[in-house]
């Protein structure tokens, strides 16, 4: 075992450790510190019932529970693993600070720990299915692949195995950037537009998280970064190693790039190899174009030519990203429950088509604009089913719009997904598509995307 890591452990050994939210990423993290002679409390602000299994999981892994409103009340922990949806800055976890507690969380312990090479990525949109592209090459190359992190997978409780030859590959929220000190050898960011607002006290506090990511890179680092993106762009100002830039665009100097013709081009200073052609993409939109240009750009020196194109080629994208659910009828039903933000149901599934399409969206408000979106609206949509607590925002974007008229789009508001899908089935006719892309969070009605996902995917399955 390498020594950082044995001497961590060590260090555990009668602590007591504290666990906020008990979740399926925090299951592992419980038998790992008790392994190594720490007492662990379970913190959740949920009550028993609400928990289910998870609390009887949490106490057959030898953790004692603390439950309802005083959860965070924990003066007997040494050290507290803030969970990332939690606020950094929130009371409770000042007072720790101030106290002399240890206030940390699952990733920085992991970056501070893990013997291999890092490579992350962290953005708006397009950071999951950027972070598999990259864990698919490394992969098929044969590297041995740690995938985790914001993607949904924790990864310190892998610490044990992972070797110095070894490849961890990370998505990162801004939630888990904010704390972080240190940053990985590899950092990608996809691209920044508004988004989390509702957690952010604003938008200055989302990009100085994200920054993060590259901030602590030392001139070894490789930072990739979205000449697209002006947001993105202008972290070149702080990168202290190898800045790579890519491109659907114009031709970097350094980095990846889309020519005219759709050849992708990697370019390490003024020396070009064509990679591919766009079209050997086995996803589609142009949004996905770019999660390969990041992603080529994060492998470069780590994969061939032929083994990037042949995962793009067989590549068959990440669930609940513009997937084909079934067909009915002649209609086609889209589960792009992953557009969580106007920006990403824009450049994702309003990008793809070539008609107008049926669009299901609104959820959960963030508090972000949707200005940009309802310019598209009516250029892209036909009929615009609403539900959620965005529904007022989206419908009032989309008639303020300069192309907005009278039934274009018919939008139609409704109370929930089962009402939405009998409204697209009812407007819908042979050749339509229907995508339910709620370009907002879910958590007004669902735990998550993937819960309001596989409910559209139950719903569209279940039509006869």
């Amino acid at each position: 075992m390498d020594r950082k890591i044995k001497s961590f452990f060590e260090f555990i050994s009668g602590k007591t450790i504290a666990l906020c939210g008990i979740g399926g990423s925090n299951l592992p993290l419980i038998r790992l510190f008790r392994k190594y002679g720490a007492n662990v409390i379970a913190c959740d602000k949920r009550d028993r019932d609400a928990l289910g299994e998870n609390a009887e999981l949490a106490e057959q892994y030898g953790a004692s529970l603390r439950l309802g409103e005083d959860y965070l009340n924990v003066p007997e922990a040494d050290i507290i693993f803030r969970t990332p949806g939690m606020k950094f800055y929130m009371d409770e976890l000042n007072t720790a600070r101030k106290n002399g507690k240890i206030v940390t969380s699952e990733m920085e312990v992991f970056f501070d720990l893990c013997p291999c090479k890092i490579i992350a990525v962290t953005g708006s949109d397009g950071k999951t299915t950027t972070t598999t592209i990259i864990s698919e090459i490394l992969k098929a190359k044969g590297y041995t692949v740690h995938l985790g992190g914001n993607i949904g997978r924790p990864l310190l409780p892998d610490i044990e195995t992972i070797s110095p030859e070894d490849a961890a590959v990370v998505e990162l929220s801004s939630f888990q950037l904010i704390s972080m000190r240190k940053s990985p050898d590899i950092a990608v960011v996809t691209n920044l537009a508004p988004n989390h607002l509702d957690i952010h006290k604003d938008m200055q506090e989302y990009i100085d998280a994200k920054k993060n990511i590259v901030l602590h890179q030392n001139a070894f680092g490789r930072a990739v970064l979205n000449l697209d993106n002006d947001i993105s762009y202008s972290f070149r100002d702080i990168i202290r190693g190898e800045m790579c830039l890519f491109s659907r665009r114009s031709e970097v100097y350094n980095g990846t790039y889309m020519a005219e013709d759709g050849t992708i081009y990697v370019n390490e200073y003024g020396v070009k190899t064509a990679v591919m052609n766009a079209s050997d993409i086995r996803i589609p939109g142009l949004h996905n174009i770019e999660n390969y240009l990041a992603a080529i750009s994060a492998v470069r020196g780590m994969a061939d030519a032929e083994t990037i194109r042949n995962v793009a080629m067989n590549f068959k994208g990440v669930e609940h990203r513009a997937e084909l659910v079934r067909e009915l009828d002649g209609v086609k039903y889209y589960n792009d429950a992953i557009g969580t933000s106007p920006t990403r149901t824009v450049k994702g599934t309003l990008s793809l088509y070539d008609r107008k399409i049926i669009l299901i969206a609104g959820g959960y408000d963030k508090k972000i604009p949707y200005d940009e979106m309802g310019k598209v609206v009516p250029e892209k949509v036909k009929t615009l089913i609403l539900f959620g607590a965005t529904a007022d925002k989206i419908e009032a974007a989309t008639k303020a719009a300069p192309a907005y008229s009278e039934n274009n789009p018919v939008i139609i508001r409704v109370n929930n997904m089962e009402e939405a899908v009998k409204a697209a089935r009812e407007n819908a006719v042979s050749g339509d598509i229907v995508s339910m892309s709620p370009a907002s969070a879910s958590f007004d009605m669902y735990k998550n995307f993937a819960e309001k996902g596989l409910h559209f995917k139950r719903l569209v399955n279940e039509m006869i």
